[in-house]
């Protein structure tokens, strides 16, 4: 099964969209899957559901770091890092238009934040871009980080 797979297959179990891309990359970078998700869960629905910056693109973000940062060892990786950001945000918001998830779910600006998650059904799959956004924040991020991830994952 594809990365991609098994990041839609997180999405689908419940897992919100920064955990369904983070998930897919733990084994690369020796992460425990339990302590990603811990740390990933406040991204989902832009930044706990407050429609900010898009959680897969978050992820990615979060991946980016696993893959380039050398975290508390010697030398600022921070440019780096920050310049991968940039360019797979790019990429992702030259094909949809933007990486802020009100603008991706089509939800007003001035809506209240509501922090309960809306139910996962067939409908919920059918009217959000979520999966796409997963699976293509995975697609980038293997691609402009494979010189840094296993590709036998």
């Amino acid at each position: 099964m594809s990365r991609e797979d098994r990041a839609e297959e997180l999405f689908r179990s419940g897992f919100n969209c920064s955990q369904s891309v983070v998930g897919v990359f733990c084994d690369d970078f020796d992460i425990d899957f339990d302590t990603a998700m811990k740390l990933c869960e406040c991204f989902g629905g832009g930044f706990a559901r407050m429609r900010l910056v898009c959680g897969a693109v978050s992820g990615m973000g979060i991946v980016t770091g696993m893959a380039l940062s050398r975290g508390a060892g010697e030398g600022n990786t921070r440019a780096a890092v920050y310049g991968k950001v940039h360019e797979l945000s790019e990429k992702f918001k030259a094909h949809n238009g933007s990486i802020i998830c009100g603008d991706l779910l089509g939800i007003n600006k001035d809506s209240k934040y509501d922090s309960k998650p809306e139910e996962r059904t067939e409908a919920y799959y059918k009217k959000r871009p979520c999966i796409e956004c997963i699976r293509e924040c995975v697609r980038l991020a293997e691609e402009g980080l494979s010189d840094h991830i296993n590709k036998d994952n």
